[in-house]
């Protein structure tokens, strides 16, 4: 099951909206129990009640999924120094080989 942040997100991009735009205009919150949305001041979207957001649960969990994978392969590319030693010392094909097979490991959902 998703986590709040990833139902909201989802919610805001359905509505043409992005968390990276919006996120000053909400506060999630947790006092120990379930999260909830403390605060939403985002402009010409109403807030989501609980109902719309556990519709969104599992394209959420896509989303948390991803962005677990995208971490992974963050890790495996290396920094980007260590990416263009390696495109200097293996050449540009190996190294796009390389890409490719940590994304084949690593698939997105």
């Amino acid at each position: 099951m998703a986590d709040l942040y990833n139902k909201v997100r989802k919610y805001l991009e359905n509505n043409s909206k992005s968390w990276n735009d919006e996120q000053g205009n909400i506060l999630l919150q947790n006092d120990g129990g379930d999260s909830y949305i403390k605060d939403w001041n985002v402009s010409g979207l109403v807030k989501p009640t609980d109902e719309q957001l556990t519709a969104l649960d599992s394209d959420a969990d896509i989303l948390q999924s991803n962005d677990a994978v995208i971490t992974t392969r963050k890790s495996l590319y290396g920094t980007t120094a260590e990416q263009l030693e390696y495109i200097v010392e293996n050449g540009v094909d190996t190294f796009i080989a390389k890409q490719n097979q940590i994304k084949s490991d690593n698939p997105k959902s």
